[in-house]
């Protein structure tokens, strides 16, 4: 199992979580029975790529993100990122020539000419296969290519989080695995229609800002009294799908700050706080 894999499972059960939607609930409403959506995840088992589909229409989210994903996830599942070389063909093997008598050095001669085949097909090939794996890359988003580029061709399988407190600061909280399953503390809706969320993973001791509905130029900045960690939209992609901050380390009783920034000159800076363990968000919105 590798990390595609890993990635597009904590982005599916994000998806399920924000929508509040149950193993049952799913089998209800979509042609996938509720031990097929428990497999599916939990890593145990590839999901077709029309469950991802119906996933991102009962949860009202955009599916361009999770499909590119599912994409190299699958590419990745299935042995078709390493596929071998096909066979050639009968008649475009090397043949010796009549002509040339069945001496050592002849042979010699069809064997490096045979060769030299093989590594131009080889070569052929490989670049075929890297030009698939770039097209993918430039499906995502700038942020999640940059990260596809960064991960290890393969990696041992896990859906634990990849890191705790300190260690999580300014890092990715969905390559860290730290998106699965997280707590909403807080949600809030901006004037100009777009949403944030302040998310908290107790496994990985760490809060982040979530995003959508946007436009290109919004900004959203998170901090939990340490560090500013922020975003923004910066073309269609960011636009139509959910956008996350980077994380900031917290400790119980912290106040997780996340305030958005809009496009528009004449907008207002709008912010969302919560305390954690506390029991209500408090808003504020101040002019830029």
């Amino acid at each position: 199992m590798t990390m595609e894999n890993a990635q597009l499972v904590a982005a599916l059960r994000e998806l399920r979580a924000g929508a509040g939607l149950s193993l049952a609930a799913l089998a209800e409403r979509t042609p996938y029975s509720k031990s097929s959506w428990e497999r599916y995840l939990n890593g145990k088992s590839m999901p077709p790529r029309q469950a991802v589909r119906e996933l991102c229409r009962l949860a009202d989210a955009p599916e361009g993100r999770l499909l590119a994903l599912w994409e190299i996830a699958d590419s990745q599942w299935s042995g078709r990122a390493a596929a071998p070389a096909p066979p050639l063909p009968r008649d475009e093997l090397p043949q010796p020539h009549p002509q040339e008598p069945l001496t050592p050095a002849g042979t010699w001669r069809r064997r490096l000419r045979g060769s030299r085949l093989l590594v131009v097909l080889a070569s052929a090939y490989t670049v075929i296969v890297g030009g698939v794996a770039i097209l993918l890359l430039l499906l995502l988003p700038d942020s999640e290519a940059q990260q596809a580029e960064r991960l290890p061709a393969s990696v041992p399988f896990s859906l634990a989080p990849q890191c705790h407190g300190a260690a999580c600061e300014g890092r990715d909280p969905m390559s860290l695995i730290c998106g699965i399953g997280p707590e909403t503390l807080a949600s809030y809706r901006t004037a100009t229609g777009a949403h944030i969320e302040l998310r908290h993973s107790k496994k990985c001791g760490a809060s982040w800002a979530r995003t959508w509905g946007t436009e290109i130029g919004d900004r959203v900045d998170v901090t939990a009294g340490g560090p500013t960690h922020g975003v923004r939209i910066r073309n269609k992609d960011d636009a139509e799908t959910f956008v996350y901050t980077e994380m900031t380390e917290v400790q119980p009783g912290s106040t997780i700050r996340a305030c958005f920034r809009p496009a528009a000159a004449h907008g207002e800076r709008e912010c969302v706080e919560a305390r954690l363990g506390g029991d209500a968000a408090t808003r504020t919105s101040s002019p830029e």
